[in-house]
């Protein structure tokens, strides 16, 4: 890969970008894994459909307050070796941390190994029957495999930084799927047990990283057709210029690797969900019906879900705005309960964090102005846990403005 070097001034207006898929993406790949689960967790994951996709992004918001954070969403295999990266690094993570360090392997991306961690967790929460942690850890890991599928998240040179072509990270997985989502095709294959999600999550990066080379050199091919006045945009924020890549400049870009960018968009989904089954069927297959409350879908979240499954099927979620994504924030909605884990003669459930369900997920466009004006409602949420000295339950309030 070729090194171009920047002139200080210009470098000094490049900024790339730290997210993935940025949160619109996440959230459509969040809710369209719902979409395709079996009917054992459809109806509780599209009841929490809404405080999914709001969490999906909770990662990126906590890299600026934890610091082990961002290395958990990219692995830069070309630090490792331009030539088969993938035969060199160990796919197990005690062999990679013998091979190369812990510290090492943290600065340049763990997200394979993230991938197989959440699911652990995942599944102990199915096996707790925690709702809070179901919801949580379906969310987080969801938008760790979904980091996984960015093409970009598998290099050093993940904003183009190294090749004159700053800003090329937010333009393949930001601008391009906002701005094109109606035009891409996202229908795929319903989920499906994934006998080694470790294996799997590394496939998946070795997929991703075959992709790099077109990404940069599609890029270069229209700078080279494009004057370069012609290829930016400036903007001026908090005292400092920000540059990216122009409407025009995307609009060129998007005839070349639309087809890629609409590839791995429609193909996260799956493995979203299919690890969300994965780890509901290794967590002893619980009966998810009996952590909601009501236990069953309403007529209504019936007749939306149907609605809804029509439409991914057909392709027009997009189109007839049924996509989160595309909602403004909205505070609580008559919310349903997210109870804590329930008390079993088999299962000890651990300490609850505090959290809020989301407001019905079916909720229209048109009715969210309204809801907007409201003051989010305080949720009681309650939880138990047993410890050394016995059982214990507490009682919180907490308000949440989710989706």
């Amino acid at each position: 890969m070729k090194k171009l070097f920047l002139p200080v001034a210009l470098a000094l207006l490049a900024v790339g970008s730290a997210g993935a898929w940025g949160f619109f993406g996440h959230r459509l790949i969040t809710q369209v894994a719902v979409y395709r689960l079996p009917g054992s967790l459809q109806g509780f994951y599209f009841r929490h459909m809404a405080e999914l996709v709001r969490q999906s992004t909770a990662p990126d918001e906590r890299r600026n307050t934890d610091p082990d954070e961002a290395g958990r969403h990219f692995i830069d295999m070309d630090h490792y070796s331009e030539d088969n990266p993938f035969g060199k690094v160990p796919q197990d993570y005690a062999a990679a941390v013998e091979k190369f360090s812990a510290d090492t392997l943290k600065k340049y991306g763990t997200v394979p190994w993230v991938i197989a961690e959440y699911t652990e967790k995942l599944t102990n929460a199915f096996r707790e029957r925690d709702t809070v942690d179901i919801i949580k850890y379906s969310a987080e890991l969801g938008h760790y495999v979904s980091d996984a599928y960015v093409p970009l998240h598998t290099t050093i040179n993940y904003d183009g930084q190294l090749t004159n072509q700053a800003g090329l990270h937010s333009l393949w997985e930001s601008a391009l799927p906002e701005k094109y989502i109606a035009e891409y095709n996202i229908t795929y294959e319903p989920a499906s047990y994934v006998k080694d999600p470790l294996a799997e999550a590394w496939g998946t990066v070795q997929r991703s990283y075959g992709f790099l080379t077109e990404t940069f050199d599609r890029a270069g091919k229209v700078e080279r057709a494009m004057p370069g006045p012609e290829r930016y945009t400036f903007s001026h924020l908090y005292g400092k210029t920000q540059r990216r890549y122009s409407d025009a400049f995307a609009a060129e870009y998007e005839k070349l690797v639309g087809g890629m960018v609409a590839n791995r968009l429609k193909l996260a989904p799956t493995a979203v969900a299919s690890l969300w089954l994965t780890a509901w069927q290794n967590g002893g297959k619980p009966d998810l019906n009996q952590l909601m409350t009501p236990n069953r879908l309403s007529k209504d979240e019936k007749a939306r879900l149907e609605t809804e499954l029509a439409a991914a099927k057909k392709n027009t979620l997009a189109q007839d705005h049924l996509l989160l994504a595309q909602r403004a924030e909205k505070r609580v909605e008559n919310p349903d309960e997210i109870k804590a884990a329930q008390e079993t003669p088999a299962v000890q459930a651990e300490d609850v964090p505090e959290t809020a369900d989301a407001p019905d997920p079916g909720a229209t466009p048109a009715a969210a102005p309204a809801a907007a004006a409201k003051t989010a409602a305080p949720v009681k949420i309650k939880t138990k846990s047993k410890g050394p000295s016995g059982s214990t339950k507490t009682k919180t309030t907490s308000t949440s403005i989710p989706w």
